[in-house]
């Protein structure tokens, strides 16, 4: 049976309302795991909350701990462009972790890790191909991740002048960059609750009907793998 983790930060709502009352629920590493068993695979939900720290180690509880062989990370975002406007949902192809700048000390560009080509560390191409075949709609889009709930037009369009970056949120960075590191395929998957002129009052108004289409869209993939 094959064990697929799922990284959630705020959108356990509708983690509930899709799959109901877990099989099983335990606290580990001061995180709520949450344990569904499908047909052919075990599905293991941590219920991470926000920010890069908590989502990075929650990955890795996931990893280590419970043996997932597949992460998935979906999850509500801010939109960078007029394109990216309420409820759209996509797949993420890379992340750019943003506020991450070594250049000071190594002359590396903000964002790129050392043992990196680059500041875009990409998600598992396969599992991008395969979300894009059931979901043809789906654009492959850029995300720019880092602890910061970004909020207006200026910020956002900053965001995305400086790394080509179509969505921001606080999460991906910290779930590709560790299953990178392990070896661990990851798809992420996110629908846009706050357009490029939104912020907190649109999120708030917005993150309950955003994280369920995301979610079925997410789940969808999963169930096709």
């Amino acid at each position: 049976m094959k064990t697929i983790g799922m990284l959630v930060a705020v959108e356990m709502d509708a983690v509930l309302g899709r799959y109901g009352r877990a099989a099983g629920i335990e606290k580990r590493g001061g995180f709520e795991v949450h344990r569904y068993e499908g047909g052919d695979y075990r599905l293991i939900i941590v219920n991470a909350g926000a920010g890069e720290i908590a989502a990075a180690a929650a990955t890795e509880l996931l990893i280590a701990v419970y043996g997932a062989e597949l992460i998935v990370n979906f999850g509500v975002v801010g939109g960078l462009t007029e394109e990216m406007a309420l409820a759209r949902t996509v797949v993420v192809e890379s992340v750019v972790h943003y506020d991450f700048d070594t250049t000071a000390w190594n002359g590396y560009e903000t964002g790129r890790y050392p043992d990196y080509p680059s500041p875009f560390v990409p998600t598992t191409k396969a599992l991008v191909d395969k979300a894009q075949e059931l979901f043809p709609e789906l654009q492959r889009v850029i995300c720019a991740s880092a602890d910061k709930f970004v909020e207006g037009r200026e910020a956002k369009s900053s965001l995305h002048e400086r790394f080509g970056a179509d969505i921001c949120e606080m999460e991906a960075a910290a779930v590709v960059l560790t299953c990178s590191r392990a070896g661990v395929p990851c798809l992420v998957i996110k629908t846009v609750s706050d357009g490029i002129t939104g912020g907190a009052e649109q999120f708030s108004q917005e993150v309950s009907r955003s994280a369920e289409l995301c979610l079925a869209v997410a789940d969808a993939v999963i169930r096709a793998l």
